[in-house]
């Protein structure tokens, strides 16, 4: 589809971090788009495997498959969360493959473990476009952080009442 084609206020079109279209340079081997719910990082990651010939409910070029016939209804709402344990070791899978060079990894996530990656440019689409983020600018990292400082804080915060609601925990 041309650009000029798009009706901007259409979903997913109408999402804030495409706003100013999509202009991404892969740069190495392991990438992650980091972003609240919502902020558009699953809805890219599909857009680049369908304009890479993959179905984007997994699989390869060669090998396609419906999710739709083979899963039931609860298997089709959650998204693949890993354990702490299981983060680590799916980071020794992407060092053993990008490494390798066998494979390059787009990922979406939320997690800081996964984020912590070495080499790894992480994209962020909270904002009005996609921009490179340091990892310990990441609000997931900020947060993970600050909330394991100190959580009591944090629940001071959470379980206040609800006029007191809405105050940053960590500016207290």
């Amino acid at each position: 589809m041309n650009a000029d084609e798009v009706d901007r206020t259409r979903h997913p079109f109408d999402i804030r971090a495409f706003a100013r279209g999509i202009d991404i340079e892969l740069t190495t081997n392991v990438t992650f788009f980091v972003g609240e719910n919502g902020s558009g990082k699953s809805t890219l990651l599909e857009a680049i495997a369908t304009r890479c010939g993959f179905d984007p409910e997994g699989g390869s070029r060669d090998h396609r498959f419906s999710v739709e016939s083979k899963v039931s209804e609860l298997g089709k709402a959650p998204e693949a969360a890993l354990s702490p344990q299981r983060q680590l070791s799916f980071l020794r899978v992407i060092h053993q493959l990008e490494t390798s060079g066998q494979a390059q990894f787009l990922v979406s996530t939320h997690s800081p473990i996964l984020l912590a990656y070495p080499g790894a440019v992480l994209l962020s689409l909270d904002g009005p476009g996609i921009t490179p983020v340091e990892y310990t600018d990441t609000e997931h990292y900020r947060l993970t952080r600050d909330f394991l400082g100190c959580p009591e804080r944090y629940f001071q915060h959470l379980f206040a009442p609800d006029d007191e609601e809405g105050s940053d925990p960590r500016k207290r």
